[in-house]
């Protein structure tokens, strides 16, 4: 979907596939009328945004072959979908029984996530509508925060060199800028915007800048405005933003119970309190554990705040909470000064088939139906903030 910032940017809106399995190029062909399609009818709308993600071979594979991305962007066209922004942060299998920690490797320190990300930027360059301004590919906070040390953060210093430069060439190549967002998540080296800033601080600021996550942000304890003020000051671009919540407990000791019931095996799901915000370790046991059972058996003091993608339009039932109040502070931040703060907005709520049971959709359909309300919710938020939607037809 696309929206009309009263400042004249056109922001694009969509949700991020990371949420489906396919790893090839015919499943993925065929998850756009399995998910996508369905969405988009649902919605009503005559295009809508797809944050496309391709594991690490099938980017491989379209960025050696013309014919096959030429072939990607038609079959996206003629279902009325569009495609400015790639999800670049899974390498591979990120819907297998067990992610966790894998989820950061190959790291930033690799020649193989350069690789991955350069392949991901000559396939988007391709697809991107013809009057898209720019594209966007989100990707991890560099790597997980151990093992890190001088060496490792030189290695990584120098694949964002490379990265810049290689963005650089595919510009000159296509005539088409993409930029790669690094996106700060709870127990990597990038957590915080302030570490944000020291990590990307010299790097290429045309190329490189942040994806601003919501549901990380509101993991980090951090507000809205003040994150935003200090990536700006900085000069470091908010390049794109995953409109997303977290789970929150404001008193975990008081019903521990209804915080097993969203322990699960996939997936990591960090957890921190309100103390990690004014600490230097925002990682420090004392107020942060790596995943929910290990806060639970820790029995950290509340309130708790717990890196688990709820959907937008369902917040969990009581005593937990959704961070929705951080993010609609966010979209005000970003999307109420006199120009866009950002034109790339992901709905990410790749946790559907981890949610506890009784909110688990069981079919497709309602997998759909889930995806097409949590947009609706979020261009909801966005038409309240002053944006219109605009109806396009896909190039």
């Amino acid at each position: 979907m696309r929206l009309r910032h009263a400042g004249g940017r056109t922001v694009h809106l969509g949700y991020c596939t990371n949420v489906h399995p396919a790893e090839e190029f015919a499943g993925i062909l065929a998850q756009l009328d399995r998910y996508a399609v369905p969405v988009r009818t649902a919605l009503g709308t005559d295009l809508l945004g797809l944050g496309l993600w391709l594991a690490a071979p099938v980017a491989a594979e379209l960025a050696a072959d013309p014919q096959a991305r030429r072939r990607l962007r038609t079959e996206l066209a003629v279902r009325g979908l569009e495609v400015v922004t790639l999800n670049g942060f899974p390498y591979a299998a990120f819907q297998a029984p067990v992610v966790k920690g894998a989820v950061y490797q190959p790291d930033w320190t690799t020649r193989q996530r350069l690789e991955y990300t350069l392949n991901l930027a000559r396939v988007l360059a391709d697809l991107l509508p013809e009057d898209a301004d720019r594209g966007s590919i989100s990707t991890l906070p560099l790597a997980w925060r151990t093992p890190w040390d001088g060496d490792r953060a030189e290695q990584a210093r120098r694949r964002l060199d490379q990265l810049a430069a290689g963005l650089a060439a595919v510009e000159r190549d296509t005539g088409r800028t993409i930029r790669v967002g690094f996106e700060p998540e709870p127990g990597c080296v990038i957590e915080s915007s302030a570490q944000a800033v020291t990590a990307l601080s010299g790097t290429d600021p045309e190329r490189l800048g942040v994806c601003l996550d919501l549901a990380h942000l509101a993991c980090a304890w951090e507000e809205p405005t003040a994150a935003l003020d200090r990536l700006a000051t900085a000069g470091v671009p908010v390049v794109k933003v995953q409109v997303s919540a977290a789970l929150e407990a404001i008193d975990p000791a008081a019903d521990p119970e209804a915080l097993r019931r969203w322990v699960e095996p996939r997936f990591l799901h960090q957890t921190r309190t309100a103390g990690c915000a004014a600490a230097l370790d925002p990682a420090d046991p004392r107020w942060a554990a790596d995943d929910l059972d290990l806060a639970l058996d820790a029995g950290l003091p509340g309130p708790w705040r717990v890196h688990y993608h709820v959907p937008l339009h369902a917040p969990p039932e009581p005593p937990l909470n959704a961070t929705l109040p951080v993010l609609r502070a966010a979209l005000a931040a970003l999307f109420t000064a006199a120009e866009a703060g950002c034109d790339h907005l992901d709905v990410e709520t790749y946790t559907w088939g981890v949610l506890p049971a009784a909110r688990r959709p069981d079919t497709d359909a309602e997998l759909a139906a889930g995806i097409a309300a949590e947009l609706a919710f979020a261009r909801d938020e966005l038409v309240a903030l002053g944006l219109t939607p605009t109806e396009t037809v896909s190039a």
